[in-house]
């Protein structure tokens, strides 16, 4: 039944302490897989504690582990380890704390690691969130770039250093955040979100040096994964070595082998271009150089083929003009009078064709090929 209260009628601090313990007490134990978050060990101490994290949200669990338990485990208990806990429900009634009272606990091997990452890996991939389709381009020179990186970490200067070198003017948005252990997700993913929302950052890179499974196992994670393949802002992956894979590297919009491989591939080098467009310069010389020229020499060409058909033009008019003016002398009057023929004109300008046109005692006018005469008739006509 349950408790009846009141403000009259209150229960004590040690009934409500006793009616939890007493629920607590009845679940069963289950099996936890989680993160150990802290681990202080304490000397001589019968029971050991530790705060046990969920990999993929801020939660965590209270374990109390008889120092026996602790002992049998290989390698060590230590922070940042995954591993999965056989543990009943305890509440003490004392501080009123509720805490997992371990029965057994097993490191999660390397193997389970794989075969877990493999599982999801085939989720995510069935979804469509490595599909190449998704990618989204590079810009070709950024203005500014979102870095996330560990603090003050190699992989930072080797990104800022090669970035700068390729290209003096370029700027950063750093967020320096752990990338290693229970702390590593929720940073990055934090860091990842406020990257994402500055518009004037144009690329990010997520990068770190190289490590082991577990401590490569954040960028592995599926809460980050799927932060990344939500970015708007394309994203660069960089983690570990070239033989290193997490799975943020299929769904990162890019993936470099290297921190330095990634400046590379972001930034684009200066020196590099400059010589780049010295070249295309000449080239564009040369090219241009040729094709003036080759229009020159198609104009002169087109020039002198217009004069060879205006002179062979003119030839043929001159031509045709000779042989008509030949013609009109051969039908002129002067050329009659040339064979020795004469014009003879009354002097009322008439053309004399009949002797009787002509009185006795008339002028006339007779022209001949070089001069004219002039004489007058002294017979009567028709002698």
């Amino acid at each position: 039944m349950a408790l009846e209260t009141s403000p009259e009628s209150p229960a004590a601090v040690r009934t409500i302490s006793r009616i939890l313990a007493d629920w607590i007490g009845r679940l069963g134990a289950v099996w936890i897989d989680g993160q150990v978050a802290e681990y202080r060990p304490r000397p001589g101490a019968r029971n050991h504690y530790l705060v046990l994290r969920d990999t993929d949200v801020d939660m965590s669990l209270s374990v109390v582990a008889d120092v026996s338990i602790i002992g049998r485990l290989d390698p060590p208990l230590a922070e940042g380890q995954r591993i999965l806990v056989h543990a009943k429900p305890d509440f003490w009634t004392g501080r009123g704390s509720l805490s997992m009272r371990a029965k057994e606990i097993r490191p999660v091997g390397i193997g389970a690691l794989l075969a877990e990452l493999a599982r999801l890996k085939d989720l995510l991939a069935a979804e469509g969130l490595f599909a190449p389709e998704r990618k989204k381009p590079l810009p070709f020179i950024p203005t500014r770039i979102g870095l996330i990186c560990g603090r003050a970490s190699a992989a930072m200067d080797d990104v800022l250093a090669n970035a700068r070198e390729r290209w003096p003017s370029i700027e950063f948005e750093v967020r320096e955040v752990p990338v290693q252990g229970v702390q590593a997700v929720p940073a990055v993913t934090q860091a990842l979100a406020e990257l994402d929302a500055m518009p004037q950052v144009d690329v990010i890179i997520v990068t770190r040096g190289g490590g082991s499974v577990e401590d490569l196992l954040p960028f592995s994670n599926e809460t980050l994964v799927r932060a990344v393949a939500a970015c708007r802002t394309p994203v660069v992956s960089a983690i570990g070595h070239e033989q290193d894979a997490p799975l943020i590297d299929f769904v990162a919009d890019l993936r470099a082998s290297t921190p330095t491989d990634a400046a590379k591939r972001v930034v684009p080098s200066l020196r590099e271009q400059v010589t780049l467009v010295q070249g295309l310069r000449r080239r564009g010389s040369i090219v241009m150089g040729h094709l003036i020229d080759r229009e020159q020499q198609a104009l002169t060409n087109r020039r002198q083929r217009s004069r060879s058909v205006i002179r062979s033009r003119l030839d043929a008019a001159t031509s045709d003009v000779t042989h008509l003016a030949a013609r009109v002398r051969s039908l002129s009057p002067a050329a009659t009078l040339e064979r020795g023929y004469a014009i003879v004109i009354t002097d009322d300008g008439a053309i004399v064709r009949d002797a009787s046109q002509v009185a006795k005692g008339s002028t006339l006018d007779i022209r001949v090929a070089a001069g004219r005469l002039h004489a007058t008739r002294t017979d009567e006509p028709g002698n």
